[in-house]
């Protein structure tokens, strides 16, 4: 599990297939911030543009580590088949503050910048979400893109999808890569968790619940 709330802002260095087909996914070599690998081991999860990612090799000394990416996730997802800038947060432990929201690490759609500017001291963002995921977003709720822990303004549905606007503070476009942003922009969204178990227990069959052993 996962806050939203960026610890590090890494890099893509280098994408490597596993295999020559389509079915096969990609070793991302991915760099760190100074330290930020110190406490981090084999097999642990960390966040890479939201979606939760297995450590398969590290190299503190070189802030190096690597992930492995399956074919279906690079399908579900954005800007992880390129070198780039990506956003890192660790695993939750349970003693950390949970500062943001409660964050699955499971991306649920691609969504697209439609805006993307600055407005007075802070940033506006207008993400377009498919329209499956248009259910999920409320005023006032809270939405990760890239990984972020993100407050929605206001939404409006439209004819392709629903979007989304969010005001961005100046610190947090200076220490996540949402500053790198433009218009067409391809982002990973991922909605509130509990959404998910509200749908879940107003669409579910009562009788069907009934009848279950």
């Amino acid at each position: 599990m996962f806050t939203g709330i960026i610890t590090g802002v890494g890099r893509i260095a280098a994408v490597h297939d596993l295999g020559r087909s389509l079915q096969h996914g990609k070793r991302l070599t991915i760099e760190a911030p100074a330290g930020y690998l110190d406490d981090v081991g084999l097999g642990d999860s960390i966040a890479i543009n939201g979606a939760c990612m297995t450590v398969t090799t590290v190299d503190a000394g070189r802030r190096q580590f690597t992930i492995e990416i399956s074919a279906e996730s690079l399908d579900k997802t954005a800007g992880l088949a390129e070198p780039g800038a990506v956003n890192l947060e660790k695993a939750l432990r349970a003693s950390d503050r949970l500062g943001g929201h409660i964050v699955a690490g499971h991306v649920d759609g691609i969504g697209t910048v439609s805006f993307f500017a600055p407005v007075g001291e802070s940033w506006e963002l207008r993400v377009l979400a498919p329209k499956a995921l248009g259910k999920y977003l409320a005023y006032k709720g809270s939405i990760t893109i890239n990984g972020v822990s993100l407050t929605v303004n206001s939404i409006a549905d439209l004819a392709d999808g629903t979007q989304a606007s969010i005001n961005l503070i100046a610190h947090t476009v200076q220490n996540t890569a949402l500053g790198s942003l433009a218009a067409g922009s391809r982002v990973n969204l991922e909605i509130d968790l509990i959404a998910r178990y509200v749908e879940r227990m107003l669409t579910a069959d009562p009788q069907l619940q009934k009848a279950s052993p």
